[in-house]
């Protein structure tokens, strides 16, 4: 019970320090998102907010707007995006595991974001509904050796049920037990299904001291940016993702090497 209260303290006070900028950039960015462009049909347009979009197209001789924009509704949903962490328990995570953890609380009392927490090793377990309580959550993390890097994607892969709208975040140092090709036809057919798909190495202040460079490379390469990222950058992460920005270019604009060789 001691521990219990101990790691209850340091979570809240991480908890206190993280939940604000996160918070802040998930608002902005799914209050953009909500504002749906492009809406497929006429009862989905907000006219009020198409007109105030296209003013400065208006037509002198003509008398009339010709919109270039056509501003919705939003969607109706109460989840605009759902969000899967799917993070790597051995022990050299471990950092890793305790703030993907507590980012992973934030983002479950978000209406608008529907988030999943998975963590593997050989086996995998779902803690999806541990999120109310870090403290729990961490409390049921076993770190261990051993990686199925593969079967948890699968597990993963099972509970999409809105690819396009889905943002897939897979934290790991990428050294897999089984076949590392089994991965990547794995996350390759992830992106053909339109999920946006981040792995993250590390989710720390340390970076990425050691991974496989060879199958971050290869992720990288087909589409699924790889790299490290501190704690202070993941909620602009987040927010650049519910935004549907190319994650490489953010990635660069922050002086991010996505797989770094060195």
């Amino acid at each position: 019970e001691t521990a219990r209260q101990i790691v209850r303290q340091v979570v809240e006070e991480l908890k206190e320090k993280l939940s604000y900028p996160l918070h802040q950039a998930l608002n902005g960015s799914i209050n953009r998102a909500l504002r749906a462009r492009r809406p497929r049909r006429q009862r989905d347009i907000n006219w009020l907010q198409t007109i105030h979009a296209n003013l400065k197209h208006y037509q002198v001789e003509q008398q009339t707007i010709i919109p270039e924009t056509l501003m919705g509704y939003g969607k109706q949903r109460s989840s605009l995006r759902d969000v899967i962490l799917c993070i790597d328990q051995s022990g050299s995570m471990a950092k890793s595991v305790v703030y993907a953890g507590i980012f992973g609380s934030v983002m479950a009392s978000v209406p608008a974001l529907d988030t999943r927490l998975v963590l593997f090793d050989t086996n995998v377990a779902d803690l999806t509904g541990e999120l109310q309580d870090p403290v729990d959550l961490l409390f049921g993390i076993r770190l261990r050796g051993g990686t199925d890097i593969n079967k948890a994607v699968a597990y993963c892969q099972q509970h999409i049920t809105r690819p396009r709208d889905t943002i897939f975040i897979l934290i790991s140092d990428l050294y897999e037990g089984g076949k590392k090709e089994n991965v990547t036809q794995r996350v390759a057919e992830l992106l053909a299904n339109e999920v946006k798909v981040i792995v993250l190495l590390a989710l720390s202040d340390e970076g990425a001291p050691r991974f496989n460079r060879k199958l971050a490379q290869e992720l990288s390469d087909i589409g699924a940016p790889a790299f490290a990222c501190t704690p202070a950058l993941f909620p602009d992460l987040m927010a650049a993702a519910i935004n549907d920005e190319d994650i490489g270019q953010w990635a660069a604009g922050h002086n991010i090497v996505t797989a770094p060789r060195n």
